[in-house]
């Protein structure tokens, strides 16, 4: 891929902006291997670590749904072990983000312990927007806790960092939030994870078409896009220009890139189009990106990223 499509975060190049969601095919090392060999991937990220390995939520934990999809996964996932010796030994030509998720406050330090004490040197992504302990909100919703986890990791961890965060719906929730998150030299932050606790019912049976938490779970594909774009945008304008933005959520399309760009975003993932419609989807999107971009007369990204227009 010629400039058109570069990026740049923590000081390492991406040839592409496209890579996986977390979550998306990339549990396995099968998975992985096929999204670095895939076109139009300029990133691949590993599926969110716990310390050891789970199982997740019982089935069906992940339905297809009109306009996108609803999900309960319950963090399945091989354990931190595995993605760490798969993004420390694998001969890749692109970048590959490693994601991880504590399911505590305590494990997340200890899992970035674990990653700062290991040879690995590409960006870590800390997902804050998993659940931490029954009875307490996702801790990117628990701005007090989520200073303090932030506080104690960058005391010891001194290799690229990254934040996942979950959608926020207010104005003084942006203000708030990017307060804190401007405070440390985060390398970026990925927004959206997915529109948490929606619900959808079939309707030949009256019953919810997913198991876990009686039907309750995230909404991605085209209904979260709306959300992720106003997420991009807003920490966009408020965080500091060091850190860059992965734009995440309701990508279909070459024109759904390109409005994740208008708002900010440096690179971006794509979830739900990925689970349905399998990795050979970017070469599409790349394609359709670049007819938008051609046809407007932008030779870069760098020429419209964060360049969207208001009504004065």
């Amino acid at each position: 891929m010629s400039q058109a499509l570069h990026a740049e975060i923590a000081g390492i190049k991406f040839d592409d902006i496209f890579l996986n969601a977390s979550g998306v095919h990339c549990q396995t090392t099968a998975e992985l291997d096929e999204l670095l060999a895939t076109k139009g991937t300029g990133a691949i990220i590993t599926k969110s670590a716990t310390s050891a390995y789970r199982a997740g939520n019982p089935s069906p934990r992940l339905s297809k749904i009109p306009l996108g999809s609803i999900n309960s996964m319950g963090l399945p996932n091989e354990g931190l072990d595995y993605y760490l010796d798969y993004v420390t030994t694998k001969q890749a030509d692109k970048p590959m983000l490693l994601s991880v998720a504590g399911v505590s406050y305590t494990e997340n330090l200890d899992i970035l312990h674990k990653v700062q004490d290991s040879s690995f040197m590409g960006i870590t992504e800390l997902n804050l927007s998993c659940p931490n302990v029954p009875g307490k909100p996702q801790t990117a919703y628990d701005f007090e806790t989520t200073e303090r986890l932030l506080t104690e990791v960058f005391a010891f961890f001194t290799k690229p960092l990254g934040v996942k965060m979950p959608p926020y719906f207010d104005i003084v929730h942006f203000d708030d939030m990017a307060k804190i998150l401007n405070k440390f030299p985060l390398a970026h932050v990925n927004t959206i994870n997915s529109i948490g606790n929606g619900l959808w019912i079939n309707e030949d049976t009256d019953t919810v078409v997913i198991k876990p938490k009686g039907g309750f779970g995230g909404i991605g594909g085209a209904l979260a896009k709306p959300t992720a774009l106003a997420n991009v945008r807003a920490f966009r304008q408020r965080l500091n220009p060091t850190i860059k933005m992965i734009g995440t959520g309701g990508v279909v399309n070459g024109r759904d890139v390109y409005e994740h760009i208008l708002c900010g975003a440096d690179l971006v993932s794509v979830g739900t189009q990925l689970q349905f419609e399998g990795p050979s989807m970017f070469a599409r999107l790349e394609q359709e990106l670049l007819a938008i971009m051609a046809e407007k007369g932008y030779t870069s990204v760098d020429d419209f990223r964060g360049q969207l227009k208001i009504i004065e």
